[in-house]
């Protein structure tokens, strides 16, 4: 399924990123039940599905001044997307340092990606898959703040960290 274990953003520090490179990947995954088919950003159609969900990753800071290096996330606030004709995108939101508020470079976990991308794409085509084993992530906890995926109103943590204040 999905080749090596992490996925690299473009090297530019930007609040989101989308992983066309992954796209074999994820219609690996769904190729025994249909064609999946990746929808560019700027296509003008509209989708007939939508889900926030997240995903594990790793995001190291570049400020050279800055003391924290790197933190593990849990909690990577992902966008999918369905279009007609099992078209689909994915916005995968970026996180800033805890220590000095930069944007991080994300490192994807490519499997979580893959694994939860095709998730969708086949529930959304009918196609009947077990749930997800939801387990502890072992991960610090998620701080808002510091989420882009919470500051548009994407990251599910996000939702539930504002329903309870």
């Amino acid at each position: 399924m999905a080749r090596g274990k992490s996925a690299k953003s473009s090297g530019v520090t930007k609040t989101a990123f989308t992983f066309p490179d992954l796209h074999e990947d994820v219609a690996s995954a769904v190729s025994d039940h249909f064609v999946a088919v990746w929808v560019g950003k700027r296509s003008k159609k509209t989708p007939n599905n939508a889900r926030s969900s997240s995903l594990k990753g790793r995001f190291t800071c570049d400020n050279s001044s800055c003391s924290k290096k790197s933190w593990p996330s849990g909690q990577v606030a992902i966008d999918i997307r369905g279009y007609p004709d099992n078209g689909y995108n994915a916005t995968v939101y970026n996180q800033r340092c805890k220590d000095c508020k930069q944007l991080g470079n994300l490192t994807l976990d490519k499997a979580c990606y893959v694994e939860r991308v095709s998730y969708w794409l086949k529930k959304w085509a009918g196609v009947w898959v077990e749930p997800p084993v939801i387990v502890g992530k072992g991960t610090p906890p998620h701080l808002s703040e510091l989420c882009e995926g919470c500051k548009r109103g994407s990251c599910r943590k996000g939702l539930v960290t504002l329903v309870l204040r």
